[in-house]
């Protein structure tokens, strides 16, 4: 005998949770003031720790001054390199001694080669070109932040207004507004039970500010504070032991060095073609960081054979007493006072041995 049909009307009745009145006024007025609370308070912490507002080196900073070559600028000198060039080179001063303010390209931890090379083929570009040379990053090809050129090519209008707004709005007024103390970045920093067979990599800390122009200089913490600037210079002792893939012997980095001076070759022909001047520069390093470049890339098979390859001038700061005895707290960088007297005497050589 089949079983009886079923009816919807037989079905329980749904279970209906009655809300209870809620007070949304004060509800809103609740969430208001915890996030004022939490917003002033982040504030305040990193401002007692020495942050204070700085603009952000973000890709669509970059992009806006690369955008400037295409608007009306292409005649204007152009600061490539890794983040010595970014650091070290004061627009101030290098407006005061040679009387133009350049457009600074330089991105750190990344090789200049690929904005080298965009350069060599916009025709827009007819100014003057100053490529710095940090051997660990020039002579492997390593990109950190290689996708700025990918950036600025795909941008959209929304990305750059909001960057607009970001430099209007945030970024003047507000220290935390800065990827080193993000609170995802700053939970994972905390001192976790590390697990087996992971090693304990620092990532690399805020070492810089930066204006509007992406004029930079270090933070002043990384001068002053002795105990961060060790641990900054902890950060770089972890990279000179540890090759990168496929350049594990001395063969390797020579192979792939020679690559990149290649490369640099083929783009330089075609600056000439329109008359570019390019000059190479080697901004000051030392202590271990210096030992470091000296063992892995000896300058007789980087240096002196990128010069002679391209047949480029270059200024090594090994050759020009004024270029020597300058702070680098953590060895990479210039404190930012020895910044401004580093590129005057930049410029004063580019002036006398080069006619800039």
């Amino acid at each position: 005998m089949p079983p009886p049909a079923f009816k919807p009307s037989d079905a329980p009745p749904a279970y209906q949770r009655e809300l209870p009145a809620i007070n949304l006024g004060r509800a809103w007025l609740i969430a208001v003031v915890l996030f004022v609370v939490g917003f002033v308070g982040w504030e305040w912490k990193w401002r007692a720790w020495g942050a204070t507002p700085t603009y952000r080196n973000s890709d669509a900073s970059w992009a806006m001054q690369r955008r400037r070559l295409d608007t009306g600028e292409g005649n204007k000198t152009v600061l490539l390199g890794a983040s010595r060039v970014l650091f070290d080179v004061q627009l101030p001063a290098w407006q005061r001694v040679l009387g133009e303010r350049p457009i600074q390209l330089a991105i750190e931890g990344t090789t200049p080669l690929p904005m080298l090379e965009d350069l060599a083929g916009n025709p827009n570009f007819t100014g003057r070109l100053l490529v710095g040379i940090a051997p660990d990053v020039f002579f492997t090809g390593f990109g950190y932040r290689e996708g700025v050129l990918k950036y600025y090519t795909n941008e959209t209008l929304a990305q750059r207004s909001g960057q607009s707004l970001s430099m209007l709005l945030i970024e003047p007024f507000f220290a935390f507004y800065d990827d080193d103390f993000r609170l995802m970045t700053v939970l994972k920093r905390q001192k976790w039970p590390g697990r087996p067979g992971l090693p304990d990599f620092l990532d690399v800390r805020k070492l810089a500010m930066q204006e509007a122009d992406r004029n930079t200089s270090m933070w002043s913490k990384v001068e002053n504070d002795l105990a961060y600037r060790d641990l900054c210079r902890k950060v770089w002792s972890q990279f000179f032991n540890e090759p990168l893939p496929g350049m594990e012997t001395p063969a390797d980095l020579e192979r792939v060095g020679n690559e990149q001076i290649e490369r640099t070759v083929a783009a330089l022909a075609k600056l000439r073609t329109r008359s570019v001047p390019v000059v190479f520069v080697r901004p000051p390093v030392d202590g271990e960081y210096l030992q470091f470049e000296s063992r892995d890339f000896p300058r007789a098979k980087t240096w002196d054979s990128l010069l002679a390859r391209t047949g480029a001038p270059g200024i090594h700061f090994e050759d020009h007493p004024e270029l020597q005895g300058f702070n680098l707290p953590e060895w990479s960088h210039l404190a930012a006072s020895d910044a401004e007297r580093f590129t005057e005497a930049l410029c004063a050589i580019l002036r006398r041995d080069h006619r800039w």
